[in-house]
């Protein structure tokens, strides 16, 4: 049976299941992140066949040999080698289904695809490093105070003209 022909997965509801999550995990009930301000835009000053993009993921993933995200409210990021072969890459997380992450991590690392788009000249190039963590930190200050300024640090040393960034 192909993808066409396969039934529709039902939708799911983030925000439920994200509290159910945090509910059997023993956290208070979940506040959602409120910014007065709105986020800073940067318009793109390249081209996208000139542009150096670098890959910002929240699915937990990691490389054979680094340490795997651990459950509770884990703020650590793994950097990983652009050039890293597909099948040494795993993933971790408690917020969502690994199964498809496992099986291709491109589904929430989409490494692959930028390698591809670099090399038919829609890309100018991907920065050497990419940056894994894994989503659903229940401690907003805990990102907005360690791991946002230590990521923005890091991608400002790659002095990259783009980050995607790839929520899970």
């Amino acid at each position: 049976m192909d993808a066409h022909s396969q039934a529709a997965s039902p939708p799911v509801d983030y925000i439920a299941a994200t509290r159910a999550i945090y509910d059997a995990e023993g956290y208070p009930p979940y506040r959602w992140v409120h910014n007065e301000e709105p986020p800073p835009w940067t318009p793109v000053a390249v081209p996208l066949e000139e542009a150096s993009v670098v890959l910002i993921a929240s699915g937990g993933i990691y490389e054979v040999g680094q340490r795997a995200f651990h459950h509770k409210d884990d703020v650590s990021y793994r950097v990983i080698d652009a050039d890293v072969p597909t099948d040494r890459l795993r993933a971790t997380h408690f917020a969502y289904d690994l199964r498809d992450a496992r099986s291709d991590p491109n589904v929430v690392f989409p490494i692959d695809t930028l390698r591809g788009l670099v090399a038919e000249g829609r890309l100018g190039s991907l920065a050497p490093q990419c940056f894994t963590f894994m989503g659903g930190i229940y401690s907003s200050r805990r990102v907005e105070e360690g791991l946002g300024p230590a990521l923005v640090e890091r991608v400002r040393d790659l002095e990259v003209d783009l980050a995607l960034l790839v929520p899970v």
